[in-house]
């Protein structure tokens, strides 16, 4: 559990014209006014420290006089083509309250904080620098996993929505010693889950701090659901325990607790239920995925010695030789979806064919 498995930071790969032409195909590469680089000129910046007076590792932003209008109009504008029709009928009743930065992680990101002056109801959106293992992260996530995905691109500018949720490092430190036994039974098995499906799409580093925990109650419980908002290590690592958070330190916590509270018996169905979910969403989304897969298939977002390796060990850990036969990381994800399916397939009796 103690095993170092993340050593170096990950470099950041362009997009491909190949990728870029898929997400034209899909709605995400649209026309923004705004760029990550033009966000960059900030003149100065304070710290921001949360309510215990820890440091959050993110800086408001301060821009020149003669730049902030024009800065915060555009942002305005950002948020009407990310969460409506672009249009500039709405911009008027926006605010563009807090431009902050972000001093840790591979991606610097800028977080806007967009407020509507008509009733004070507010939401966050994020400017990164666009990196081609994180927008097939994002795309991954949206087809594969119960979640929807809204995000942008234009050239090397990348716009995500804010994911809601509690930070899991946060919960797990504050909130999961005095949670009720049904409610560490509902959380254990959605990590249960949530570790079975960020190994099958091969989503790497979901460190405690990478994921967020959404509460939703229901009439008679508290339904859980783990959600992933660090998308850069998609396909990149090559040992297979960086894509099941079970193997993290950070998630040691819920592991314990998993075992705890859950039979050997229920894990495994668990899981099972997972897979069979991947592989219905991967088979009614096949045209899609299809195409993002061509793309990853053509493009360089690890490096050979570590498509190797992962590559070795999924073969070692399912006897399927088109692992072996897999020549990158596309392919390699290709092989581990076709896996689930084929298996889901031959399982299930009840399917027509």
């Amino acid at each position: 559990m103690n095993e170092k498995l993340i050593s170096k930071k990950k470099p950041a790969y362009p997009i491909s014209d190949a990728l870029s032409t898929y997400l034209t195909a899909q709605g995400r590469n649209i026309k923004i006014p705004i760029f990550y680089d033009d966000l960059l000129r900030f003149q100065g910046a304070v710290e921001i420290f949360d309510d215990n007076d820890n440091d959050t590792l993110w800086v408001s932003c301060f821009f020149a006089e003669h730049e902030s209008e024009e800065i915060k109009l555009s942002l305005k504008q950002v948020y009407s083509i990310l969460h409506s029709d672009g249009s500039a009928t709405i911009l008027p009743y926006l605010n563009i309250d807090s431009i902050d930065f972000c001093t840790f992680g591979n991606t610097k990101p800028f977080r806007v904080k967009v407020r509507n002056i008509l009733n004070d109801n507010y939401i966050f959106l994020y400017i990164k620098k666009a990196d081609a293992s994180r927008i097939y992260g994002l795309e991954l996530e949206h087809i594969l996993s119960p979640n929807h995905i809204n995000f942008l691109v234009y050239k090397d500018t990348l716009i995500e929505e804010h994911i809601s949720g509690i930070p899991g490092d946060t919960y797990i430190s504050e909130h999961l010693s005095e949670i009720s036994e049904q409610d560490k039974r509902a959380l254990a098995k959605e990590f249960v889950k949530f570790n079975e499906r960020c190994f099958v799409r091969l989503l790497a580093d979901m460190r405690s701090y990478n994921y967020v925990i959404v509460i939703t109650h229901d009439f008679d419980r508290k339904q859980y659901r783990i959600r992933a908002v660090d998308f850069d290590q998609q396909s990149y690592e090559g040992n297979p325990k960086v894509y099941k958070p079970q193997f993290l330190k950070e998630n040691n916590d819920l592991v314990k607790l998993s075992l705890e509270v859950l039979a050997k018996e229920s894990i495994e169905q668990y899981e099972k239920e997972e897979r069979s979910l991947l592989a219905k969403r991967a088979t009614s989304e096949h045209e899609r995925l299809h195409d993002l897969i061509t793309c990853m298939k053509a493009d360089q977002i690890s490096s050979k010695e570590k498509i190797k390796q992962l590559r070795t060990g999924l073969f070692d850990l399912t006897g399927d030789i088109q692992f072996k036969r897999s020549k990158n990381m596309g392919e390699i994800l290709d092989s581990t979806l076709n896996f689930i399916i084929r298996n889901y397939k031959n399982e299930n009796p009840y399917i027509i064919k």
